[in-house]
């Protein structure tokens, strides 16, 4: 969420910056919000000194001899309860304007960095860097996509059979293919545990407020699946409950950086994509992803970003899969981010580099949505958040599918992978 403080004093500043994310807005009826709210504040202020004032005239009146039910100890308290009165009236008025402050400031979104490339669309992103050689075809050679090597070799069912168990966009992985999944989030969570972060195996149902704390609620709440008789949702990301696990917390200067990895289930109905990558592990309802986080120090984020960026891609190293780094242009930011990093993994049976990461520092915005602040010394103030994947699952098994596919058919494993694939090196048709 935007500092109100901010939009009372620079409204032009937010107007600004986020047309570089390409959302014009006039702000002017919303700084007229924050000025009320502001002025009733200061209003109820002084009467609250004058009520404090008051009631102090009435104890030393009192103790100088004066009777508590004569006239002058009378007319102080009179006055002190016209004042408690009017300053009742105004936490009213404040409560209405603040309501109505939060209710909008939620829906606009975080502000780009300095550094974040202008542009309009994923096609203004700029590629930072490349890693590895990307896999071709030899001449002769035919190189399949994911999806076709899964269903050869029986890995998965995302026709008649998850359909019957749920809908499209969602599927059943099978046998060799389930044991690849397993094994890939628990070499992640085994990597990245090894770097100090602290495992975590948080709710996968989540209330609004943690959605409206990282800032899902209210913009992306059509894609989100929830729960009908509570007040829960299937949570899209671990980024959501990680944001909430300290929610409403002062946190000591001290214990930061904190690092968070958790493994979750995440859901998400893909609203608006209809027609995108219907067959495979690209896009689905459902999916497996491994994610990074940090709570730390503002003077530490930019770094910060930096390392978690680096921890993701050195997953994607570790299993030998060819990748680049891409710095989103201000059009193409998510709603928390004020920086992103996207990786992308080459899929050699698609022949294209596709996202299999963003690492975003969000500054404080979700801090500040979700009053997580840090104390240094004698001052309290809003930490900032890192979040990124490491990595998405589904899209690394298909990248491993495509990178490893051989002639006979089969599959060849990175080295990496074959201890938590119990010895097996190479997956092939089953009997």
């Amino acid at each position: 969420m935007l500092d109100q403080r901010l939009l009372r004093d620079d409204p032009a500043l937010i107007s600004g910056q986020l047309a570089r994310r390409g959302i014009e807005i006039d702000l002017t009826g919303l700084q007229s919000i924050a000025i009320q709210e502001r002025n009733l504040q200061e209003q109820r202020s002084d009467l609250q000194a004058e009520g404090n004032r008051i009631g102090k005239a009435v104890g030393q009146q009192i103790q100088a001899g004066a009777s508590p039910d004569g006239p002058e100890v009378r007319d102080l308290r009179d006055q002190g309860n016209r004042i408690k009165q009017q300053v009742a009236g105004l936490e009213e008025e404040e409560k209405v304007l603040e309501a109505r402050l939060r209710e909008q400031l939620l829906t606009l979104p975080n502000l780009p960095d300095p550094r974040v490339p202008e542009g309009h669309s994923e096609a203004d992103n700029v590629e930072v860097s490349t890693w590895g050689t990307p896999r071709r075809p030899t001449p002769g050679e035919t190189l399949q996509e994911h999806w076709q090597i899964a269903e050869r070799l029986g890995l998965l069912d995302s026709g008649e059979r998850s359909v019957r168990i749920a809908q499209s966009r969602f599927v059943t992985l099978l046998g060799q293919g389930a044991r690849l999944e397993r094994a890939l989030i628990a070499f992640m969570l085994d990597r990245h545990t090894a770097r100090g972060y602290t495992e975590v195996m948080p709710p996968i149902l989540v209330n609004s407020a943690s959605l409206t704390g990282s800032g899902q609620l209210p913009k992306f709440a059509e894609e989100s699946f929830k729960c009908a008789d509570d007040d829960l949702w299937l949570t899209p990301t671990a980024e959501v409950p990680i944001t909430s696990l300290h929610r409403d917390e002062v946190i000591p200067a001290e214990k930061l950086p904190l690092k968070y990895v958790a493994h979750t289930p995440c859901f998400r109905r893909e609203a608006g994509s209809y027609g995108r990558d219907t067959r495979g592990l690209i896009r689905l309802h459902q999916f497996n992803k491994v994610e990074l986080y940090w709570f730390c120090h503002p003077e530490q984020s930019q770094a910060a970003h930096e390392r978690l960026t680096r921890d993701a891609e050195g997953v994607l190293e570790a299993l030998d899969l060819p990748y680049r780094r891409i710095e989103l242009c201000g059009g193409d930011l998510g709603f928390s981010a004020a920086r992103t990093y996207d990786l992308e993994v080459w899929l050699a049976g698609a022949g294209a580099y596709r996202e299999i990461s963003s690492c975003s520092t969000c500054a404080d915005f979700q801090a500040r949505r979700s009053a997580i602040r840090f104390k240094e010394g004698k001052k309290t103030q809003l930490l900032h958040t890192l979040n990124g994947s490491g990595l998405a699952i589904g899209r690394t098994m298909a990248a491993l599918l495509e990178a490893g596919q051989q002639g006979d058919g089969s599959v060849s494993l990175p080295a990496a992978l074959v201890p938590y694939m119990g010895g097996i090196d190479r997956l092939s048709s089953p009997g």
